[in-house]
């Protein structure tokens, strides 16, 4: 899993600020667009949390992560409002405005 999850950490690196990208992305652009759950698991295990914004990763429909393993949800919800990242009224990122294109 060493090289899988330093893959992942590599493509998290580069979501820039103001922006997320969402599991499968991750998984997709680390190599495997299966990964999705892996994904979740590496960023779970995070051992750079300031290195590795994990906290700008969020699901397909733009949710956040209720169990987020750096303080929660209310805590990466947070983070992203700090970014800049918009919210839709229902909680969810709005993804049309703040999804990471990859590049």
């Amino acid at each position: 899993m060493g090289d899988t999850f330093a893959r992942i950490y590599e493509v998290v690196r580069r979501i820039p600020v103001g922006y997320v990208a969402t599991y499968g992305q991750v998984a997709a652009l680390a190599g495997n667009r299966r990964w999705a759950r892996v994904v979740g698991y590496a960023l779970h295990a995070n051992p750079d949390p300031h290195g590795i914004p994990c906290y700008r990763v969020v699901s397909r429909d733009g949710k956040l992560a209720p169990a987020f393993a750096f303080g929660g949800e209310e805590r990466q919800r947070a983070l992203l409002e700090a970014d800049g990242v918009a919210f839709r009224a229902d909680g969810s990122v709005d993804l049309a405005h703040c999804q990471w294109d990859g590049f």
